[in-house]
């Protein structure tokens, strides 16, 4: 996968993307939400350097924002991982286990160095797999809820149906409203 291409896709897309009009309300009341743990979530940025929107962003995606699942996958913290990563844990608290996540699990996103919105965004699509990727896809796991994805879905690992839509909202439009409703979240996108 050239990575390079994959962070120039994911920067056009995100330049040429809205979100469905009928959803802006729901990701606005997703973004209040995951704005209103910001200092929960700088915790483990302070550990990671992961910058604390990606952070929730993720949460969002794995686990609807519960405290009591792993930013891994989404299984119980307090318990071993039976979905990929498996194997993790148990943890003391969400915050050792995110710090798990993020410095010990591929993509190892504590070592990348590209928080441009571009490399955010394809470091979250390395998070999920890159699937979608391989196949010239956009990723639900980015793009649902924007008009940058239609259709297709991994609904288990390895088996992508074509006519599946993901329900869930998406990284990029998540992070594009955190940032209209914090406008210091705009100073996380540096190169």
């Amino acid at each position: 996968m050239d990575i390079a291409k994959l962070k120039q896709a994911n920067l056009t897309r995100w330049n040429a993307a809205s979100i469905k009009p009928e959803l802006v309300e729901t990701f606005d009341q997703v973004a209040r939400r995951l704005i209103a743990a910001k200092k929960r979530y700088q915790v483990v940025e302070d550990r990671t350097h992961v910058p604390w929107p990606v952070i929730a962003v993720i949460h969002e995606r794995e686990s609807s924002q519960s405290w009591m699942a792993s930013l891994a996958q989404g299984d119980p913290w307090n318990q071993v991982s039976i979905h990929v990563p498996r194997g993790r844990g148990p943890f003391s608290s969400w915050e050792a286990a995110a710090i798990d996540a993020l410095a010990v699990c591929p993509p190892h996103a504590a070592a990348w160095d590209d928080w441009s919105i571009g490399g955010a965004l394809t470091l979250l699509e390395q998070y999920n797999g890159l699937g979608y990727a391989r196949m010239g896809l956009p990723s639900p796991y980015i793009w649902a809820g924007t008009d940058q994805y239609h259709a297709g879905k991994y609904i288990a690992d390895g088996h992508f149906d074509p006519h599946a839509i993901d329900h869930q909202l998406g990284c990029a439009g998540l992070l594009g409203r955190m940032t209209l409703l914090d406008p210091s979240i705009q100073q996380e996108w540096h190169p």
